[in-house]
């Protein structure tokens, strides 16, 4: 592995810790962490909506574990070995408790701005031709 990508998997460790309260109970959702130059810029969870029977919303109890929580920040940040000669996008981690036992799904997505790479910068004795 190399340099850049074990700071990453360091950012990813930090990101599960930071979310870790929130991740607590939770029922089903997605991590969202965006990467820009192998570094985590935005990260947060997208939950699942909330379900309500006969019109109250009841507290969930029955959610994701420490236990849980701490399984899938290791399975996290074991998925960055996974990462391949990308350095811009999105990791989305999908989850979700069943029965009182837990699931994921990893997605990458590598995604670049070709628009900021390549802008067009006219010649300076052509500026001053064009000039009025």
């Amino acid at each position: 592995m190399e340099q850049d990508e074990m700071a990453l998997t360091r950012q990813v460790d930090y990101v599960f810790k930071q979310l870790e309260e929130e991740l607590l109970h939770s029922l089903a959702g997605t991590v969202i962490i965006q990467i820009r130059n192998n570094v985590v810029g935005k990260y947060g969870v997208r939950h699942n909506p909330i379900e309500s029977k006969n019109g109250r919303i009841g507290t969930s109890e029955q959610g994701m574990t420490r236990e849980q929580v701490q399984a899938f920040r290791h399975m996290a940040v074991d998925s960055i070995k996974l990462k391949r000669n990308w350095t811009h996008g999105e990791i989305l981690y999908d989850f979700s408790v069943r029965s009182g036992a837990w699931s994921a799904s990893i997605m990458f997505e590598s995604n670049y701005n070709l628009a900021n790479m390549f802008r067009y910068t006219p010649k300076y004795g052509q500026q001053l031709r064009d000039a009025p």
